[in-house]
């Protein structure tokens, strides 16, 4: 009635997927979880608890020291960050969206507000939340003090757990 084996032309393809997705699957679920970069079939990037992408999806509670409906100048308390950002950019705007490569203040309150949340919600995180504060304002007086800043806060941020 019909041939039981398939074409050999049909069984190669399959059994070389097969075998790509049972050798890329253990790398890919070995580091899950850990907030690292995963290896896999397709560049994946996962993100720690302490940067800007994971506080913007409120996926715990802010502390309560700064909720996310807070003013960037309020949470900074300074009339160089109300002027460089203006009064009414919220913590939770702030660590939203893409930062730019040019924008080297954006990305400074991006990373900056993700480290002022850290300070106050994750022990062990290296700075404190007058530090962060002081370190923000302080990078506000060039782009270049704003984008070193921001690299910092994002090493610091990434390497947080």
């Amino acid at each position: 009635m019909g041939n039981k084996n398939a074409p050999p032309s049909t069984i190669q393809p399959l059994l070389l997927l097969l075998l790509i997705l049972c050798s890329v699957t253990p790398f890919s679920v070995a580091g899950a979880g850990r907030g690292r970069r995963q290896l896999g079939f397709f560049y994946t990037r996962t993100r720690g608890r302490c940067t800007p992408q994971y506080w913007s999806g409120i996926r715990e509670h802010w502390p309560r020291m700064v909720p996310p409906a807070s003013t960037v100048w309020k949470a900074f308390g300074s009339r160089a960050v109300e002027l460089r950002y203006g009064s009414g950019l919220t913590l939770l705007e702030s660590t939203v969206g893409d930062s730019g490569e040019g924008d080297s203040f954006r990305r400074l309150l991006k990373q900056g507000t993700a480290a002022l949340l850290n300070s106050y919600g994750r022990k062990g995180y290296p700075y404190r939340a007058w530090e962060v504060k002081s370190l923000v304002i302080q990078a506000t007086v060039s782009a270049e003090a704003a984008a070193a800043q921001a690299r910092v806060f994002a090493a610091a941020n990434e390497a947080c757990d």
